[in-house]
């Protein structure tokens, strides 16, 4: 289970490259995106789709080719596999069936979040993507921030606005961190409370800002107590 860039190419890890090129199957939730990797690292392992729609007829594959003595490696289109990603399913049933799964560690957003939010909250909930509908978000968002632990969610750039207005709604002081392109070219971070971030970008919604995929940090702590402000 091998970590893969977030966006810059640069973030592959030694063993990570060593391992595509090496393997002669790589399943993947995209490979219109992972060949664009592999061509990077001049790897030129057999590629084979494994996404969240066919992950199960795609396990079975990958199974027979470990069964027939060889290695495979799998890869989401960018992170950890099975962090708001497939992965999980094929892992557990390459594990079920005797065979050796083992993670590469690499970038996650979760993670890379995480260390630049600067709150210092004990305990970090990984929730990734919301329901896209808004009753079940909004509770879901009440659960989370009743729980007093911090949390983390991804979002996409055509709900982001829709996710911070009820975040407001419901606790407009509450710190968060905010990451857009992480590890891109245009890669920034919003840090205030929830009515900042909610305002700006607001005033924001027909210029560049709202593009890219969101990552959202929003602290434990009732008060927004860390440094606010916009930084690149």
């Amino acid at each position: 289970m091998v970590g893969v860039p977030l966006g810059n190419l640069g973030d592959i890890t030694l063993r990570a490259a060593e391992t595509l090129r090496q393997v002669g199957l790589v399943a993947c939730e995209d490979t219109r995106r992972t060949i664009k990797l592999m061509n990077h690292l001049g790897a030129k392992a057999r590629l084979l789709s494994c996404r969240a729609q066919n992950e199960a007829a795609a396990a079975a594959k990958v199974l027979a080719a470990l069964d027939e003595g060889r290695n495979a490696a799998y890869c989401s289109d960018a992170g950890t596999p099975a962090m708001s990603d497939p992965g999980a399913l094929l892992a557990r049933r390459a594990a079920e069936a005797g065979h050796e799964v083992l993670p590469l560690p690499g970038p996650s957003a979760f993670a890379a979040l995480v260390s630049v939010a600067g709150a210092q909250d004990k305990t970090v909930i990984f929730e990734g993507f919301l329901s896209p509908r808004a009753g079940r978000r909004r509770a879901r968002l009440a659960e989370l921030l009743g729980s007093g632990s911090a949390f983390v969610l991804y979002e996409s750039p055509f709900r982001i606005l829709n996710l911070l207005a009820c975040l407001a709604d419901i606790d407009s002081e509450r710190y968060l961190c905010v990451g857009r392109e992480m590890t891109k070219l245009h890669e920034e971070y919003l840090r205030g409370s929830v009515q900042e971030v909610n305002t700006l970008l607001t005033k924001s919604e027909k210029s560049s800002i709202i593009k890219g995929e969101f990552s959202v940090y929003v602290s434990g702590k009732k008060t927004a107590t860390p440094k606010r402000g916009l930084q690149k």
